[in-house]
């Protein structure tokens, strides 16, 4: 018998379908267009399409499919063969950029305000309205902040998701060998968990060769990062931090497509490097500056300040908190070496959880480390509302970037909500910063 209704079907993934077809129209335009980097283009827009249908058939076809977040270990999800989104996933696509305002101020006709964070209120407004896919079972995030249980609790106590059992990984506080070796435990029990209410069995020979693709994602991206050093950079933000994470974390992982999408990235990069072409291709445009963006990109907003910033003032963001790359390759030799690795992974390595979650020399650590890898002229912490634990460390930040005589700004805004704090507000702080410092 169907876990929902027809009309609670339909209604949950009304939203998911208005996605899956702007990703499906972007993907037919772009076809159309000739060169390398639209053929990049169109694979990625190919995986996010491809990831949207399966989650929406598997609904229609009453078969099992995971909600969960960006660091619940997804190659166990794709080595038994389960469709998977991110419950926080909609926030974070330029796709919704259209209604974004219109669900945030339903947020708040909830009495969801603004001292929340806008990338949990979001989530909870379509829980409530019964806008978002509801899956066979949820894995949720204790970490890196206290708005993402208080998430779970809306999962809990929501009518509709009252048969959807969730689990949650347990993360300790420490990042040494006891910590990660608890975590993988914690990953285990996961794994039984999803076993239990999915029916999908694990299979440890299709677990190692997810393991090792997924190993050579990581692989190439390390070497992506690296063509990322050159002056002038060859890419902006356009292709970058986000990208690379979508496709190694959050659509498809270990998959050859991702496989694919990676090595046509280097293959792009490295003529654009050749071809003396850096992040814009607009005659007499010049790289005058290299910004480190530490943090999300400014999702609700960003092609209205993204370009502004690129184009017009020739300031490249050469990295961001999502391009950071620490990540651990996995030891597929036994299932011991494959879950502790998978949890360092996504217990220490992963952006946003390796800074918030553990001591706040993390922040300054990655941001001495990207200054020095990347040649970065200046630091942007963009001090997104929600991100009270690094409102904590904005003076440690600053300081790390005063002993490598790096300028820092710190802003204040809302990286979804563009009323927050206003864009043409942003683009003063911003300019009259670079200004200041020379470099426009």
């Amino acid at each position: 018998m169907p876990r929902l209704t027809k009309e609670i079907l339909d209604k949950s993934l009304e939203r998911f379908k208005v996605e899956r077809d702007w990703f499906n129209d972007n993907l037919e335009a772009t076809r159309q267009m000739p060169g390398e980097e639209f053929e990049l283009n169109a694979m990625l827009l190919e995986i996010l399409l491809n990831a949207k249908q399966k989650v929406i058939d598997a609904a229609y076809n009453d078969e099992p499919f995971i909600g969960g977040y960006f660091c619940n270990a997804p190659e166990l999800f794709t080595s038994m063969d389960l469709p998977w989104m991110m419950v926080l996933e909609t926030p974070f696509l330029a796709a919704s950029a259209p209604y974004i305002l219109d669900d945030i101020e339903g947020a708040e006709e909830m009495g969801l305000l603004g001292d929340m964070c806008t990338a949990i209120r979001l989530p909870i407004y379509y829980i409530e309205n019964n806008m978002m896919p509801i899956p066979t079972c949820c894995l949720g995030l204790l970490y890196p902040c206290d708005g993402a249980p208080m998430l779970h609790q809306v999962l809990m106590h929501n009518s509709n998701w009252t048969n959807v059992p969730i689990y949650s990984c347990d993360p300790p506080y420490t990042s040494d060998e006891r910590a990660v070796n608890y975590f993988a435990e914690e990953l285990k029990e996961m794994t039984k968990f999803i076993e239990t209410h999915t029916g999908r069995k694990r299979d440890m020979d299709k677990l190692v060769e997810v393991c090792e693709r997924s190993n050579q994602v990581y692989t190439i991206w390390q070497e992506y990062m690296e063509l990322r050093r050159h002056k002038p950079c060859p890419h902006g933000w356009e292709v970058g931090g986000a990208q690379c994470f979508a496709i190694s974390q959050c659509f498809t992982v270990g998959d050859p497509k991702s496989v694919a999408w990676f090595e046509k990235l280097i293959t792009v990069a490295e003529k654009r490097i050749k071809d003396g072409k850096g992040a814009q291709d607009i005659e007499g445009w010049k790289e005058n500056c290299r910004i480190f963006w530490f943090d999300i990109m400014p999702y609700g907003w960003v092609f209205e300040f993204m370009p502004w910033l690129e184009e017009e003032l020739g300031v490249v963001l050469v990295n961001d908190m999502f391009g950071n790359f620490p990540y651990t390759l996995i030891d597929t030799s036994s299932e011991e070496t494959i879950y502790h690795d998978l949890a360092k992974r996504n217990l220490v390595d992963a952006p946003m959880i390796r800074q918030a979650r553990g001591t706040a020399e993390n922040f300054a650590y990655d941001i001495k480390k990207n200054i020095k890898d990347y040649n970065i002229d200046c630091v942007i912490w963009p001090g997104h509302m929600g991100h009270k634990d690094g409102a904590a460390t904005v003076g440690i930040m600053r300081e790390a970037c005063r002993e490598m005589d790096t300028p820092f700004l710190h802003i204040g805004l809302d990286l979804f909500d563009k009323r927050y704090t206003s864009i043409d507000e942003v683009k003063d702080k911003v300019a009259t910063f670079l200004q200041g410092m020379g470099f426009i």
